[in-house]
C-alpha cells in the first residue's frame, strides 16, 4: 500500500511529489476562494463564433505586457453596443478560475463596461494634481536648452511625419545639426516602456544635450501613454533637457507639464531646439555694422578732442608756461637764500656764545690764571698733603704743560 500524500505543499519531497493533478487541483481550490473582483484592461483579441453562447477575449494590461484570457457571454457584450472592438478599454467584473486540463487561469465575466473619456479625464486630473503638489509641474525645476546642441536625441515613431518634420526643419535652419533617433511604439502598450528606454539611452549619452520626445497628431486614447505617470516621472528625473512635441497645439497629455519645454507641434520642436543659421548671420552681419559705426562715432569724438587740447595755449607756446612760473621760482629761490643766510648768521652767533660759555667753564682757564694741578704717579689728584709720602715724584699740571716735582721736607 503506498503512503499517503503529503498535505502541504512544503511537505513535499522528491520522495513523495505531488502528482500534476493534485498540484492542479489544490491551485483550482485555491482560486475557487478567491471574490469576484472588477479589472481593467485592454481588449487585444476578440473571438466571438456565429451561434456560440460563449466569447473569448484577451485581456491585456494598458501600461505592461500581461494579459488574461477572459469567456464572456454574448448577451454581456451585446450590451455593450456596436462599439466595441479590439483595443478599447474596459473594466470587467470577473470570478477567477483555473482550468486543471489545461493549467489555465482564466476570467469568467459577468459585466463588461467601456471605460469612458469622461472617467479617464477624471484619473488624468487626479494625476495632473498630484503631480503638481509634488512640484513637478513648478517652473524653478525645468532646466535651459543649449543655445547649439552638439547632438539632438530624438523620440518618435518609425518613419513617422513627426521624425520627418523635426530632422528636416531642424537642418533647414541649422545644417550641421546632429541626431540620435530612437524609433519606438507611439501608440498601444508598448509605447510606454519603449519611450521610457529611448528616453534612459539617450539620457545617459554625454554627447546629447537636448531630448525631443514627438508623435502626430491621435485620438484621445491614442495619446493616452504620454500621460503615463511611469512615463511623466522618468522625463522629470531625466538629466538632459527634454522638449515635449505631441500631437497638434490643442493637445495636453500631462508629458507637456513636466517636460522642460512643450512645444505645439514637431515643426515647433525644430523651431525651438536649434538657432536659425540665416537669422544668426545677419545678427552677427547687423554687429558688425553697428559695432563699426560706433568705432567711427569713437574715433570722430576723440578726434576733435585731441583737436582742442592741441588748440590750448600750453600746447600751442609750451614756453609761455614756463616763463609764467620762472619768476615764481626766481621769488621762491631768494626767500629761501634770505632766510638761510639769516638762519646761519643766527646759528653763527649762538655758536660763538657757546663757545665763550664753554671756556668759561673749562679748567684750563682756571689753570691760565696761575693755579696748577697736581696728581700722584697713578693719576689721583692731590687734595691732601698728608697723601704725599717724602720723596715721591709728583706731576704738576699748569696752563702750558706739566712738569714732574718732588716735596721738600
Amino acid at each position: 500500500m503506498s503512503s499517503p500524500l503529503p498535505e502541504r505543499a512544503a511537505d513535499t519531497t522528491a520522495e513523495q511529489p505531488w502528482p500534476v493533478r493534485t498540484l492542479s487541483v489544490k491551485i483550482s481550490d485555491y482560486v475557487d476562494k478567491m471574490s469576484p473582483l472588477w479589472v481593467e484592461g485592454q481588449i487585444v483579441q476578440l473571438n466571438r463564433r456565429p451561434g456560440a453562447p460563449t466569447a473569448y477575449v484577451t485581456l491585456r494590461d494598458a501600461e505592461v505586457d500581461m494579459s488574461l484570457s477572459v469567456t464572456v457571454h454574448v448577451n454581456t457584450l451585446d450590451a455593450m453596443g456596436p462599439g466595441l472592438q479590439q483595443g478599447a478599454r474596459v473594466v470587467v467584473h470577473a470570478k477567477p478560475t483555473f482550468w486543471t486540463k489545461r493549467g489555465t487561469l482564466h476570467l469568467d465575466a459577468r459585466q463588461m463596461r467601456p471605460v469612458g473619456v469622461g472617467e479617464l479625464l477624471a484619473r488624468l486630473e487626479h494625476l495632473k494634481q498630484l503631480l503638481r503638489s509634488e512640484g513637478l509641474f513648478e517652473p524653478a525645476r525645468k532646466k535651459g536648452l543649449p543655445f547649439l546642441p552638439r547632438t539632438v536625441g530624438l523620440i518618435c515613431g518609425r518613419a513617422s511625419a513627426a521624425e520627418k518634420d523635426v530632422v528636416e526643419n531642424a537642418r533647414r535652419r541649422w545644417p550641421a545639426t546632429q541626431f540620435e533617433i530612437r524609433q519606438v511604439a507611439v501608440q498601444g502598450q508598448d509605447t510606454v516602456p519603449q519611450v521610457i528606454e529611448a528616453l534612459a539611452e539617450l539620457d545617459a549619452a554625454a554627447h546629447v544635450d537636448v531630448i525631443v520626445i514627438t508623435r502626430g497628431g491621435g485620438g484621445f486614447e491614442d495619446l493616452l501613454p504620454f500621460s503615463n505617470e511611469t512615463l511623466v516621472r522618468a522625463v522629470a528625473t531625466a538629466r538632459t533637457p527634454v522638449v515635449s512635441a505631441i500631437g497638434h497645439d490643442e493637445d495636453t497629455p500631462l508629458l507637456d507639464f513636466v517636460a522642460d519645454v512643450r512645444a505645439s507641434t514637431p515643426t515647433d520642436a525644430a523651431k525651438r531646439i536649434v538657432p536659425d543659421l540665416a537669422d544668426e548671420l545677419a545678427g552677427l552681419a547687423q554687429l558688425r555694422h553697428r559695432g563699426a559705426a560706433g568705432l567711427q562715432r569713437r574715433l570722430v569724438v576723440e578726434r576733435r578732442h585731441l583737436e582742442q587740447l592741441r588748440g590750448r595755449p600750453v600746447l600751442v607756446a609750451p614756453e609761455t608756461m614756463v616763463a609764467t612760473r620762472r619768476a615764481a621760482v626766481e621769488v621762491l629761490r631768494d626767500r629761501s637764500r634770505s632766510r638761510m643766510t639769516h638762519r646761519l648768521e643766527r646759528a653763527h652767533d649762538q655758536v660763538v656764545h657757546l663757545r665763550g660759555q664753554l671756556r668759561a667753564l673749562s679748567p684750563l682757564q682756571t689753570l691760565e690764571r696761575g693755579y696748577a694741578v697736581v696728581r700722584h704717579t697713578d693719576g689721583q689728584v692731590v687734595t691732601d698733603v698728608a697723601t704725599v709720602a717724602p720723596d715721591e715724584l709728583l706731576r704738576v699740571t699748569v696752563a702750558t704743560g706739566d712738569f714732574a716735582v718732588t716735596p721738600v721736607s
